[in-house]
């Protein structure tokens, strides 16, 4: 008997879709693989997620202060039957809370499992693909899942150890205010061969004050806000390039400025982060990588606000 599974987030969806599962119902942002498209949704955001970068903050911030930003449609959610609901706990913004799941699976009855995923590091992500194998009854494929992606992020470690130069990075998750991206970003940028003198590992995605970024001036910047893909952030890129001091930026200055995509790479902490570590690589230590794909990664101004 196959178990029915309901992701509310994309990161879990596509951890699920890797073991062989089709979820039965997901959250409004899950698009990969292109199969659960279509899948049901069963959490509504209150967002305008095409707003600009500071209008969302802005909606954020009323929405948290009315209830949530997320509510659980609970006729769809009693409809899926779940076996095994999938939440997180990592952050009240980027997708549905626990607690709201456990409040709709109590008033609703439900007879399932939930899971909670609370990845801060690398490591983190490799240990929910087998918690969440366990709990599917996948655990030979999880495993050779996490072998497979292990040896993929070994491989970048290894040779990007093998540079003389580590260039100072910046990856901002926000553009207005600006925030410098924490959780497992830290670590992706030493894995790929630079140096985060911003966060340490595991430490919370922090608004930072502009003058704090200026005066660790850079080598490389990145900009991948959180659910932006790179058309999004290239319209919402006066937020950064209309900044006082921009064009003294040393990453400015020897135009190493890029634009990653935030909503399919950064920040999912599932299977695909380890693309965004190759990405990462290829755009700090040049030399040594592949040039990323189009749709991954691109010099921030390149980006036309129309594409």
């Amino acid at each position: 008997m196959s178990t029915r599974v309901v992701s509310l987030l994309p990161s879990a969806t596509e951890i699920v879709a890797a073991l062989g599962v089709q979820p039965v119902a997901t959250s409004h942002e899950c698009d990969h693989p292109p199969a659960v498209a279509d899948t049901p949704s069963v959490v509504e955001s209150r967002i305008d997620a095409s707003a600009s970068s500071a209008e969302i903050d802005s909606q954020v911030r009323e929405s948290a202060a009315e209830g949530g930003v997320y509510r659980i449609d609970r006729e769809a959610l009693e409809a899926a039957d779940p076996d095994v609901v999938i939440a997180q706990g990592i952050c009240d913004v980027c997708a549905v809370d626990t607690v709201v799941v456990e409040s709709a699976i109590e008033e609703l009855g439900l007879a399932c499992e939930l899971l909670t995923t609370d990845p801060h590091s690398v490591e983190d992500v490799l240990s929910d693909i087998e918690v969440i194998g366990e709990a599917l009854g996948r655990r030979g494929r999880a495993a050779e899942l996490r072998s497979d992606l292990r040896d993929r992020i070994d491989r970048v470690a290894t040779a990007a150890d093998e540079r003389p130069f580590r260039p100072e990075v910046v990856v901002l998750d926000w553009l207005e205010p600006p925030m410098v991206a924490g959780h497992w970003v830290p670590e992706l940028v030493e894995l790929a061969g630079g140096e985060y003198g911003l966060a340490d590992p595991g430490d919370a995605s922090t608004p930072r004050e502009w003058a704090e970024i200026r005066e660790y001036d850079p080598d490389v910047l990145v900009a991948a806000p959180c659910g932006f893909e790179l058309d999004q952030t290239a319209r919402n890129r006066d937020d950064l390039t209309g900044r006082e001091g921009w064009s003294t930026l040393r990453a400015v200055r020897m135009n190493r400025i890029y634009a990653i995509d935030g909503h399919h790479l950064m920040n999912r902490p599932g299977p695909r982060l380890v693309e965004t570590l190759e990405v990462l690589a290829a755009l700090i230590q040049p030399e040594t990588f592949d040039v990323p794909e189009p749709w991954m990664s691109r010099p921030l101004t390149a980006i036309r606000r129309d594409a």
